[in-house]
């Protein structure tokens, strides 16, 4: 029986392809076997952005849960005519939930109906480009449906101190607190501009300090949105 050259190249390059399928295949069931709590993590991350656009922040993961199946009412699937294609449910997990950036282009829109202290709360995603990637946000509107009541911004890649700051800057969300949305015409007037160039101050915001294409992503991002949702808006 003929000795198995260890050395030769075939050896090498069939030995070399058996290890890659065996750590590909590990790496397969790992992933997989991980899956189920990454998306229970990611859903979690999501319903504390939806939250902190009402207000509502720094709860432990138990108690994010709990107040967001309390205060969401419905998670709704609307189209740009404000017509509801589904109607969601309390604590809403499985209709707009669901929704991703692609469907908000494509006009399939998520609409979070809430109740919090009595008051009927609609919360809105919006997504634009920032200067490094994709940013995007959740925008509370009160029930005149025309004041912001609350906002939460976040991004994929943004400098650290200066275009992070629409996520890490709480005092920068809160600047969105009590401005118009709309103008007389239903044309959303909501704008994020330098300082020296704030005219309206009931309806634009000071953009983030040496942050200024990531402010006018988030800018465009909000004019967008609300022409989306201008109809749903008007009849939730």
């Amino acid at each position: 029986m003929a000795k198995l050259n260890t050395n030769s190249n075939a050896y090498i390059i069939a030995y070399s392809c058996v290890m890659v399928v065996i750590v590909a295949f590990l790496l397969a069931f790992i992933s997989s076997s991980l899956k189920p709590t990454q998306d229970v993590n990611v859903a979690l991350d999501k319903k504390k952005q939806i939250l902190a656009a009402l207000n509502i922040r720094d709860l432990s993961n138990d108690a994010s849960a709990k107040k967001y199946q309390e205060v969401i009412t419905a998670d709704a699937i609307v189209d740009v005519d404000g017509n509801i294609v589904e109607a969601g449910e309390q604590g809403g997990e499985k209709a707009g939930f669901k929704l991703n950036s692609a469907d908000y282009k494509a006009g399939k829109l998520a609409l979070y109906i809430c109740n919090v202290d009595g008051k009927k709360i609609s919360v809105v995603p919006v997504y634009g480009m920032g200067l490094w990637g994709p940013i995007w946000g959740y925008i509370a509107v009160a029930e005149d449906g025309n004041t912001i009541y609350g906002a939460y911004f976040n991004h994929e890649g943004e400098t650290a101190g200066l275009g992070a700051e629409i996520k890490d800057s709480k005092a920068w969300q809160d600047k969105f607190i009590g401005k118009t949305i709309y103008d007389a015409a239903g044309t959303p007037v909501i704008k994020v501009l330098k300082s020296n160039e704030v005219k309206n101050p009931q309806s634009e915001v000071d953009a983030v300090t040496g942050a200024t294409l990531t402010s006018n992503g988030v800018s465009d991002m909000l004019q967008d949105g609300f022409k989306k949702y201008n109809a749903a808006l008007k009849k939730n």
